[in-house]
């Protein structure tokens, strides 16, 4: 158990390497993280290479408490296996839930990996696991020096 000043030390540590783990995604994750980051999809807001615990997640929807983990051609060996089932349960047992796609699979279709995202976010909806959404209004401009009223819902 990390306590005081030894818990700052390792929230750095675990910021600084985030943000190097940002820098440095594989050419799938970003055929994934441009289709779903800035909420872009339906309206839902994911982070990459989040830290959760003593692991770091490909992608994190804070709402839904989803994980979606993009497994590589590293992840067919028995170690990297082995680590990925324990990962895995403890963040299962934790609440979250897990999504596990291969690299083969963005390869082949990446809209269909989306559906999938999408499909997986609205059931976590509908069994009450996540929280809608936010929508932001958009800010309408004025045209012609005359300004645009947000349209009234009902």
């Amino acid at each position: 158990r990390v306590r005081g000043r030894d818990r700052l030390h390792v929230t750095i540590l675990t910021t600084r390497k985030a943000r190097r783990m940002r820098t440095s995604m594989s050419g799938t994750e970003l055929r994934i993280w441009i289709r779903i980051r800035g909420r872009q999809l339906d309206g839902w807001k994911f982070r990459r290479q989040q830290p959760i615990g003593l692991y770091f997640v490909d992608f994190y929807c804070p709402a839904a408490r989803l994980i979606v983990e993009i497994d590589g051609p590293t992840h067919g060996f028995d170690r990297q296996w082995a680590y990925d089932l324990r990962r895995q349960a403890w963040l299962e047992a934790e609440g979250y839930c897990v999504i596990r796609i291969g690299t083969a699979a963005i390869d082949e279709d990446v809209l269909t990996v989306v559906a999938t995202i999408r499909a997986t976010l609205r059931e976590r909806e509908e069994l009450g696991f996540a929280r809608k959404p936010l929508r932001r209004l958009r800010r309408h401009l004025p045209i012609n020096g005359e300004e645009l009223g947000v349209p009234e819902t009902s």
